[in-house]
């Protein structure tokens, strides 16, 4: 992590170069399950907890997972991977929508969407079962349809962006990758600035010449026709979530149960090898001739990792345990943060400090691990990163940002109005809004919608100086813009736990109290303040132009609607 202001504020910059970039992602999507539970007895049919389930939560795993860390950190990530149409699939499409992927996946009807489920109590991972069949081939017309979806998923990419896009290959042996897939890949590799590439099994990806790998030791000496070394590993690891397999009884940790870095974090309890640290930099030059790639990272587990690239100079990155519930999705973190960092040039070492600090930010608490660019920059101590979250999104993004404060707990205020000529009524109505609650969004009527509303000579300010200024205020959290004259939609997208409108009349006769109710919000009105309003103030600069310079009279102004006028200091009360 970086320890000085210019150091932070340099890494900062590299996190805010890569916005917009262009990623392609394929590989085995999944759908990781959480069900929590309570258990106070044993059952009497056998030594084991009798649970009561308490909560159930879903997000996206494996390649929808990095896909999601890409999009969660600013990068425009879009997914290609078959997914099954069962309740599964659907719930991994609402999570790509949620976080803002651009969802190509290609629907495969008879082929179970893969699921990692997994059970806790007290926030111990009890057991986790694995749905769907890595030997569940893929027919020829569904590797058709995803050759289809990848040009056109590259082509959208290419038409929407500055440069090549950059690839993200997640081959986790689920089946997303038959060889008609890998060899397009490689044929067309050229298409791509950088590839990163997460693979189980590297043998199946010479020609590739990536730009990054990110092995396993056990994948790394199986990729050099070597035995690893046979770890003696506590009983409470064999039970870790995400990607712990174990194949022909060797334990395999891979990296998405890691973090990386000075901050690297691992499941809590693994045992140390005394001489993996010392292997993996002796062969990592020649990891990087196997593989082809300009960057190898060699995961350890409880070792850390070892970083290198061209310049020959591989750094042990050393590890903070965490509890295993905690870390799942991290290594998906830290792969989306490498490949954005490289994407945009930054130096390898750059890249690395990034990506390490993105895993290692994500494990505060059990579930599936997302690194978010505003947590990310706030991390830095970047001034920009003070909100924790940028202030203007767009409604997908709002979506997702609105799902991860509801699940903490938090309450969401949510106002809209035109906001043309800001004023002290202005902040004032906002500022009272805001203490209904935890965080307050406002959506902002477009220009468009401003002339509809208002008359052709309206706006005064367009909607990027409106949103400008309303973002800068400490009281507001979130800021949108919407196209429509209702607010409506968005109200359907936040479901907001208070909506506040300004206006000296009853909750109830607002025109969105009904669709507030029905979604089980609350309807706020705060009251105007006598001559504290946007067409006052135009009128008074009308006068004081018209005195100066006679011009051409023109039609009144339409009356302002509830968020033109200035609020009075106390609430109004239903």
């Amino acid at each position: 992590m970086a320890t000085g202001a210019a150091e932070q504020r340099r890494l900062a910059a590299v996190v805010n170069g890569w916005v917009g970039r262009g990623v392609l992602v394929v590989g085995d999507a999944m759908l990781d399950e959480w069900r929590f539970a309570d258990s106070d007895r044993l059952c009497r049919e056998a030594p084991a907890p009798v649970l009561t389930l308490r909560r159930r939560l879903v997000a996206a795993g494996g390649a929808a997972n990095t896909a999601v860390n890409l999009a969660a950190l600013g990068g425009r990530a879009a997914l290609v991977a078959p997914v099954g149409t069962d309740v599964a699939g659907d719930e991994l499409h609402d999570c790509l929508d949620r976080a803002g992927v651009w969802d190509r996946t290609v629907s495969q009807p008879g082929r179970p969407t893969p699921i990692k489920r997994r059970l806790l109590a007290g926030n111990q991972i009890l057991v986790r079962e694995d749905e769907g069949d890595a030997d569940d081939r893929l027919t020829d017309e569904a590797v058709g349809h995803l050759l289809a979806a990848l040009a056109r998923a590259t082509d959208e990419l290419r038409a929407g962006g500055e440069g090549d896009p950059t690839l993200v290959i997640c081959d986790y042996g689920a089946g997303a990758l038959p060889p008609p897939v890998r060899d397009w890949l490689v044929r067309h590799r050229d298409l791509f600035a950088i590839v990163a590439l997460d693979a189980h099994d590297l043998t199946e990806w010479r020609g590739l010449a990536p730009t990054v790998v990110t092995p396993s030791f056990a994948e790394a000496t199986r990729l050099l026709d070597a035995e690893p070394p046979r770890p003696v590993v506590p009983d409470a690891v064999s039970l870790l979530p995400s990607e712990t397999s174990i194949p022909s009884g060797d334990l395999e940790l891979t990296g998405d149960e890691l973090g990386f870095a000075d901050h690297q974090v691992v499941a809590a309890g693994a045992e140390p090898y005394a001489d993996r640290v010392e292997v993996a930099r002796s062969r990592l030059p020649e990891l990087r001739e196997r593989t082809g790639a300009d960057v190898v990272a060699v995961t350890l587990d409880a070792d850390g990792s070892v970083v290198g690239g061209a310049d020959g100079q591989p750094r042990h990155n050393a590890t903070t345990p965490v509890p295993a519930s905690h870390t799942v999705g991290a290594g998906d973190s830290y792969l989306a943060a490498m490949t954005l960092a490289l994407a945009a040039d930054a130096p390898l070492h750059t890249a690395a400090q990034l990506a390490q600090l993105a895993a290692a930010i994500t494990v505060s608490e059990t579930g599936t691990c997302v690194c978010d660019r505003g947590d990310l920059l706030a991390a830095l101590g970047a001034p920009e990163a003070g909100g924790r979250w940028p202030s203007v999104v767009d409604p997908v993004g709002l979506a997702a940002l609105v799902d991860r404060h509801r699940s903490a707990g938090r309450t969401i205020v949510f106002t809209n109005g035109c906001f043309d000529v800001l004023h002290r009524g202005h902040v004032r109505y906002l500022e009272q809004a805001r203490a209904l609650g935890d965080l307050l969004i406002v959506a902002v009527n477009s220009d468009d919608s401003v002339r509809r509303l208002k008359g052709p000579d309206r706006p005064v300010n367009p909607v990027e100086d409106r949103v400008a200024v309303l973002a800068a205020l400490s009281c507001v959290d979130f800021v949108v813009v919407f196209e429509e004259d209702s607010p409506g939609a968005l109200i359907e997208v936040v479901r907001p736990d208070v909506y506040v409108k300004g206006g000296d009349y009853p909750p109830e006769l607002v025109p969105e109290a009904p669709l507030v109710h029905d979604l089980g919000g609350e309807v706020r009105t705060l009251g105007y303040v006598p001559d504290r309003s946007t067409s006052a103030i135009i009128d008074r600069i009308r006068a004081h132009g018209s005195a100066r310079a006679p011009a051409a009279g023109r039609g009144p102004s339409r009356p302002e609607s509830d968020d033109e006028g200035a609020f009075q200091s106390s609430e109004r009360r239903r």
